[in-house]
């Protein structure tokens, strides 16, 4: 029975420890920050994306839309 009990405890602090507040909207200029930009060329992440977007043959979430033959 102690086990259950543990269990249980254990079980409770876990889905308690879970997120359940959105972010604010005055929290949000913090997330949209240049420090939380990862590519600093912005000229050739770009271009990376177009070849993966034309090599994976999708298009989508990106800004862009195409059929994946590079004619977009």
């Amino acid at each position: 029975m102690g086990w259950r009990f543990s269990f249980s405890a254990l079980l409770v602090l876990a889905l308690s420890a879970c997120g359940r507040n959105a972010v604010r909207a005055s929290e949000k200029e913090f997330l949209a920050d240049q420090v939380m930009v990862f590519d600093e060329d912005h000229q050739q992440a770009a271009a990376d994306d177009h070849i993966l977007t034309n090599r994976e043959g999708s298009a989508g979430g990106g800004g862009s839309q195409g059929g994946g033959c590079g004619c977009n």
